[in-house]
């Protein structure tokens, strides 16, 4: 995927402080209304980024962790779990400065392709608020879960539900 400039690599270790701006700007708004200090946001959000983190890493250790970038720049991630059953799309975030811009369009719908072609579904889990809901629904995700705060969300190609000859 590089047509629009846009490319995935895996994550290094020395993303770390890129990855923490990036959880951060993620989370800002919906923390804004606390009236924390810099110093208070800046102590939550690294401990809340490294047990997501941790979570991701030990929960879905095969999973590719890709940085995503724009020009070889870092601005966003994305990271997907392949599952025999199922693609499960753990997390993409993009900074503030390129959201709405087509590109998470432009990576989901590479992600949606790669699941047509091995016929699995893919899933998600979105806070209920959460903007990217839009996104998911234009593709066609639907929910299947409700976990309260958070929907769980699939997609599934054509070949998925259809009959499968007995064994």
């Amino acid at each position: 995927m590089s047509a629009t400039g846009v490319a995935l690599r895996p994550v290094r270790p020395d993303d770390g402080p890129f990855l923490r701006r990036l959880y951060a700007s993620t989370r800002l708004e919906e923390l804004a209304p606390l009236g924390w200090s810099a110093a208070q946001l800046e102590l939550f959000l690294g401990q809340q980024f490294d047990a997501q983190h941790r979570h991701y890493r030990a929960r879905y250790p095969d999973a590719a962790f890709s940085v995503i970038l724009l020009d070889r720049q870092p601005i966003g991630r994305l990271y997907a779990a392949r599952c025999p059953e199922r693609i499960l799309l753990l997390d993409i975030a993009l900074l503030p400065a390129h959201r709405n811009a087509g590109i998470g369009t432009h990576l989901l719908g590479a992600l949606l392709a790669e699941a047509e072609q091995a016929g699995k579904p893919v899933r998600l889990h979105v806070e209920r608020s959460n903007r990217a809901l839009r996104l998911y629904e234009r593709h066609g995700f639907s929910v299947v879960g409700d976990e309260g705060v958070y929907w769980c969300l699939e997609w599934a190609p054509a070949r998925v539900g259809s009959a499968q000859p007995a064994a």
